[in-house]
């Protein structure tokens, strides 16, 4: 069925004046600016009253027609790389009580990897490879702990992940696509922002697995480097014909692996590019290397967060002495794994934690949640038999609906002039 068009957030009530005083059960919050909106609701920054306490609010309508499981995950996690959940409330509109808003209070962080790639590409300016560093060993950090818990997030893009140039701290944030992946029950392939979209999702599969999510990391990394989004397809079919453009035309096999009922495998003969020939010159083999592992067609054969944290990529993070660009210290974060992130995955330890961070010991990385530390879903990515658990355009701001950029689906009659 056709999703009905939405109104923007003003047209239901949901705009927010600063200084105005939003009041819940127990606490009252001071507006400030707003920071973000979309097609449900609003972002602002908020001060708590009576402590002074900085937060991020996101006010969401709830639209009956869709069905919001964004509280019910929030309150499952806690990991420093997830931004965490403070209080949430319901609210309603003076000048339209009939509609009811969830209002979550998050963590304030002040960018986004999305700002921060648009900041250095306006200067000119590459940005700093410890960054890059950084910034995609925490989202492996973070996709590792919610595959964990059989929760897919299903719209990474840089809008959806919160930076603190300052601190070297990432944070991932919009859980409103989220969704807990079981085995036999189909999910819409309609789903992630088009630039970061898996090419499973655009093939049509419903049977997909946690495994989209590290599709889209590889995508983020990629634009990490290049300043500007890998494939930037401008619908779902010409989002494939980017990829083709870079990976090559995937086998009858690759397809097979990506949606096991498709079955039209016209497609021109593309021959891969070099990866050393997609990036400039001077981008670090390691990190070629990291994106290869990414951005593979077969979702089984998709290099695991976890896993993915100790490649060489990140040797730096582990060396001791090393500093932000300010001469800070890196986040004291990096190298805490709580038990639950651990316990299946105990061969790793030595490659993830330096000896000279081991004084630290396992299990207080603030991951203490109410959720199953021993995950057997088997829609939660655990390929590549290693022993290892868990595994649209420009302008988003963590209140879409997850299918931003449009163009999912198995519409393929690829124009082959594209090419």
């Amino acid at each position: 069925m056709e999703k009905p068009k939405t109104k923007k957030a003003e047209d239901f009530g949901g705009k927010i004046q600063p200084g105005q005083i939003i009041k819940s059960n127990t606490v009252s919050y001071k507006a400030g600016e707003t920071i973000g909106h979309g097609s449900f609701g609003i972002v602002f920054q908020a001060t708590q009253v009576d402590t002074g306490e900085v937060f991020a609010i996101k006010k969401v309508l709830q639209d009956r027609r869709f069905k919001n499981r964004e509280l019910a995950i929030m309150q499952m996690l806690s990991h420093p790389n997830v931004v965490s959940l403070k209080n949430s409330f319901y609210s309603t509109s003076p000048e339209k009580p009939d509609e009811v808003y969830l209002n979550l209070v998050l963590d304030y962080v002040p960018d986004t990897v999305y700002g921060v790639v648009r900041s250095f590409a306006k200067a000119k300016k590459p940005v700093p490879i410890i960054y890059v560093k950084l910034f995609t060993y925490q989202l492996c950090r973070a996709l590792s702990y919610i595959h964990g818990t059989g929760i897919c997030h299903r719209d990474i893009k840089p809008q959806n992940l919160l930076v603190d140039t300052n601190l070297g701290i990432l944070k991932l944030c919009d859980f409103g696509s989220a969704k807990s992946l079981n085995r036999g029950e189909n999910s819409v392939s309609y789903i992630c922002s088009r630039y970061y979209r898996a090419p499973e999702l655009i093939f049509g599969a419903t049977n997909y697995t946690t495994s989209i999510d590290i599709w889209s990391m590889g995508c983020v990394l990629a634009e990490l480097l290049l300043e500007q989004p890998l494939f930037p397809g401008e619908s779902g079919v010409d989002q494939l014909v980017e990829i083709i453009k870079v990976l090559g035309t995937p086998t009858k096999t690759q397809i097979k692996a990506m949606n096991d009922s498709y079955t039209d495998f016209n497609f021109p003969q593309i021959k891969p590019q070099p990866w050393d020939k997609v990036f400039k010159k001077g981008t670090p083999s390691e990190a070629i290397d990291l994106v290869k592992r990414f951005l593979q067609y077969d979702p089984t054969k998709r290099v695991l967060p976890l896993e993915a944290c100790t490649h060489p990529f990140f040797d730096e993070l582990r060396t001791q002495g090393t500093k932000l660009p300010n001469g800070k210290k890196l986040p004291s974060s990096l190298f805490l794994f709580s038990s639950q992130e651990i316990q299946n995955n105990r061969s790793l330890y030595s490659k993830l934690v330096p000896e000279w961070a081991r004084n630290s010991t396992l299990g207080n990385s603030g991951s203490n949640n109410n959720s199953s530390s021993n995950n057997s879903n088997p829609a939660v990515n655990n390929n590549n038999n290693n022993g290892l658990g868990g595994g649209a355009a420009p302008g988003g701001n963590g209140l879409g609906n997850g299918s931003n950029g449009g163009g999912g689906g198995a519409d393929m009659d690829i124009d082959r002039k594209k090419f």
